[in-house]
């Protein structure tokens, strides 16, 4: 969580749900997985110089509820959903080597973490469709990192305190997305070439950290241009016919142009550079064939933000403008790089998977301070409360360390006991040690994947600047040799449990050091297991699959209840217009229609759009816009007929783009309504009156 604000008051109010909500023994968590063969010939090997792969690409509505659900992220207890500014997309790829026959599936969702309970389901699901072709191994699953996403969708309870439980319509929806979008990349394999590009975007991002990133050896910062990586790595999948299939890249900065205040469903600049790079291609969002995905991964961007002009400034007038920026810069620089991406990947596809018990791991000297280390159960600093500079919380600021406080805190957060492993760490909470169940998983994915000569090392951590360079080179140190000439850090992947620091930026207690849950030595031991991973990928050999994690599945509570009944007064029908648009409107103006609506928890229309912008074509209506697009917004508002307060308002907005045809033109609002007689749920539409365009 980036700039997570854990307000005092939800610690409390969690105390009490973690205590009534899990219920039931605590699994075991020794055993085996399922690993499909992880042994081989190595790096090379019959796939030397190979450029042939079979690709395929798929796309999915993983939008959740759109009102009355905490929104993932900042952990407001305010932000709740209102509605959509641009629907939530799941964005696969199938990768598969005809020399060595290995396969590999990369999603990149929109989302705010990929939670283990997700990945758990969606392996599950795959596994029943496909026997053992896809497993934990060689499934990887991605976060965009947006904040602006409906949540409840964890199955540890740190991660839901903001939507007062779990949420079991959101996390289906999000699974089902998921597992359809690889689903619809399987059936669409083809033969076809990947090609590589990279460079840096210089003006897109921040470092909100700085004087944590200067407590990093100078002769190490001296290697960089940068306090940040600008760095952007993208694959480009053209079909042997010439057809293309989509892209991947990787670029580290935050997903937190739209800001706390922000109620609406977002992508925020990653989903908007996403879809300006569809809509250039003509992707069909509602298609079930092959069409173009363009996939924005997340990278190492813990202390990296997108508001350049600091603080929570991103450039623009407001929310909505700043994520146009960022996202703009993103597209563009994505689309030169796809423009002059012919560098082929010659090689296989290969992977190696392990899982970690990260708070009782013994760490090598040689990857710490040449003495062995151990990293600690799983806990958070004060300075976490305090928030990010982009994202501000409660507190006295960032950087409380032990050492500094001398109040009546220290005493309660500073015990011999807690500094002997989290050292300067103030401990405000203790996930570690919660009962029945931690409250963040400790047992934790590490996954290596090499496509070509490209590696992905995949962490469901946030790793900050420097984390992720050393943790790079690691792998590289390993790879290279091997033929392998590009490494880049797939963060927020398989998992979630916090950020990574290096030793000496955790020394500062910034937000990302106290957010560093299992302490200062958590990047060597993830640089010794990923070493490990590297180093069984070259000698093609096996590694021994690691502790199972835990299923919370059956484990989980929702204390929000779902929609009772929808009202409306005696004398209007669901679908009225109550505020109508204007006769007229000019290019650049806003048109906006109010209809006596139902709740969008009773159906959220995955795959479909509650709203449609229609133009008159001769004697028929033609759709211009939907609840996806940018220049459209969806708002939902509690209505209140009396005697009930059950009424909804929905408001749709269309900002008229510059290049929109003259004509006329209406606004329909399709939605849903539930009975409170037969508990059925009913649909409705409502259409504006026409208005002309000039």
């Amino acid at each position: 969580m980036r700039s997570s604000v854990i307000r005092l008051g939800a610690l409390v109010l969690a105390l009490v749900l973690a205590a009534c909500g899990h219920r039931g023994s605590r699994e075991e968590q020794s055993g085996s997985g399922l690993p499909v063969e992880q042994g081989g010939q190595g790096l090379g090997g019959s796939c030397a110089g190979q450029q042939s792969f079979l690709i395929g690409s798929g796309i999915h509505d993983i939008t959740g509820p759109a009102a009355e659900v905490g929104m993932m992220g900042y952990v407001e207890l305010e932000q709740q959903t209102t509605g959509i500014h641009q629907r939530l997309r799941s964005r696969a790829f199938v990768i598969a080597s005809p020399c060595n026959g290995k396969r590999v599936a990369i999603v990149t969702a929109d989302l705010g973490m990929v939670f283990q309970g997700v990945k758990q389901r969606v392996v599950e699901r795959l596994r029943a469709t496909y026997g053992s072709l896809y497993s934990d191994d060689n499934v990887l699953l991605s976060a965009t990192h947006t904040h602006s996403g409906p949540g409840g969708y964890s199955h540890y309870a740190l991660y839901n305190l903001s939507t007062f439980g779990f949420e079991p319509g959101n996390f289906d929806i999000i699974v089902e997305g998921i597992y359809q979008s690889i689903v619809r990349a399987h059936e669409h394999l083809g033969p076809g070439r990947i090609t590589l590009a990279a460079g840096d975007l210089l003006d897109a991002s921040r470092n909100r950290s700085p004087e944590a990133y200067r407590l990093n050896p100078p002769e190490e910062r001296a290697r960089y241009a940068h306090d940040t990586d600008k760095r952007m790595t993208l694959l480009r999948f053209t079909r042997e016919s010439g057809v293309e299939v989509g892209l991947l890249n990787w670029f580290a900065v935050h997903t937190t142009s739209m800001g706390q205040a922000h109620r609406h469903i977002s992508g925020d600049n990653k989903g908007y550079a996403s879809y300006l790079f569809e809509k250039s291609m003509g992707t069909r969002y509602d298609a079930r064939g092959d069409t173009f995905v363009a996939a924005f991964a997340q990278a190492n961007e813990g202390d990296v933000t997108p508001n350049i002009f600091g603080g929570e400034d991103g450039g623009g007038r407001d929310d909505f403008e700043s994520t146009e920026i960022s996202g703009r810069k993103q597209y563009e620089r994505a689309a030169s790089l796809y423009a002059s991406a012919t560098t082929p990947l010659t090689g296989g596809v290969d992977y190696r998977h392990v899982y970690v018990k990260m708070d009782d791991v013994e760490v090598r000297p040689e990857f710490t301070d040449g003495t062995a280390r151990h990293t600690c159960p799983a806990a958070i600093g004060i300075s976490m409360l305090s928030g990010a500079e982009d994202g501000p919380g409660v507190g006295g600021g960032e950087g409380a360390t032990c050492a500094a406080m001398h109040d009546v805190w220290s005493s309660f957060t500073c015990s011999t006991t807690t500094t002997s492993c989290q050292a300067e760490k103030p401990i405000v909470l203790r996930m570690g040690a919660m009962k029945p169940f931690p409250w963040s998983p400790e047992v934790l994915p590490m996954q290596l994947v090499t496509v070509g000569n490209v590696a992905m090392v995949a962490v469901p951590f946030e790793l900050t600047t420097m984390a992720g360079r050393r943790l790079r080179e690691t792998v590289r140190a390993r790879l290279a040799p091997a033929g392998v000439t590009e490494v880049v850090i797939a963060g927020l992947s398989n998992a979630y449990s916090g950020y990574v620091a290096t030793r000496e930026e955790y020394a500062l207690q910034d937000y990302e050091g106290a957010s560093t849950h299992f302490g200062p030595w958590t990047l060597a031991a993830l640089q010794q297991a990923f070493d490990s991973l590297a180093q069984a990928l070259r000698e093609g050999s096996s590694l021994p699959p690691g502790p199972r994690p835990r299923d919370l599945c059956q484990q989980q509570s929702q204390l929000r209840p779902g929609v009772l009944f929808d009202d409306k007064p005696l004398w209007k029908d669901f679908g009225d217009v109550l505020v109508d648009a204007h006769a007229s409107y000019a290019r650049g103006e806003t048109v906006r229609v109010t209809f006596l609506g139902g709740h969008p928890k009773n159906e959220p229309h995955i795959q479909g759009s509650y709203l449609r912008v229609q133009r008159r074509a001769g004697p028929l209506w033609e759709d211009m816009a939907y609840d996806w697009d940018w220049e459209t917004k969806y708002t939902w508002r509690r209505g209140y007929c009396l005697p009930t307060l059950a009424c909804s308002h929905v408001t749709i907005e269309w900002a008229i783009p510059q290049d929109a045809r003259p004509g006329t033109y209406r606004i329909i609002h399709e939605g849903d309504w539930k009975s409170g007689w037969d508990g059925r749920v009913r649909p409705y539409r409502g259409t504006s009156s026409g208005f002309t365009v000039r």
